[in-house]
């Protein structure tokens, strides 16, 4: 979701990554829809695939991947932990909410990190 939220955004060349990618959840997809952000096509990465690469900032948003992370030399690191979505049990309803919130979360995040870097 971040990545989506930041490409959205603009300004930026954004790559998401994970220490343990799997795919991308439905309620995601789903609460990205709502806020007019296609997140359909894009498939879960592994943080090694990005090894070499060159970046001016990385953002971690779990405790895992803070940790879990490579180092990137020459990159600002930012970390932000948000609750992990995926863990939530519950409804349909309650599992989409939970979704929902944690985008409204990174997303007011990112604007204030946009806000700074500019």
């Amino acid at each position: 979701m971040a990545e989506g939220l930041l490409r959205s955004l603009g300004g930026f060349q954004v790559h998401s990554a994970g220490t343990r990618p799997g795919t991308v959840r439905p309620e995601a997809i789903e609460a990205m829809r709502e806020a007019g952000i296609d997140i359909a096509s894009h498939r879960s990465k592994h943080v090694d695939e990005f090894l070499g690469t060159e970046f001016d900032c990385v953002l971690t948003v779990c405790d895992n991947a803070r940790e879990s992370c490579p180092v990137f030399p020459g990159a600002r690191t930012i970390h932000r932990a948000f609750e992990d979505p995926a863990a939530v049990e519950g409804t349909d309803e309650e599992r989409l909410a939970a979704f929902r919130r944690v985008r409204d979360e990174i997303a007011d995040w990112l604007r204030d990190f946009v806000d700074q870097a500019q």
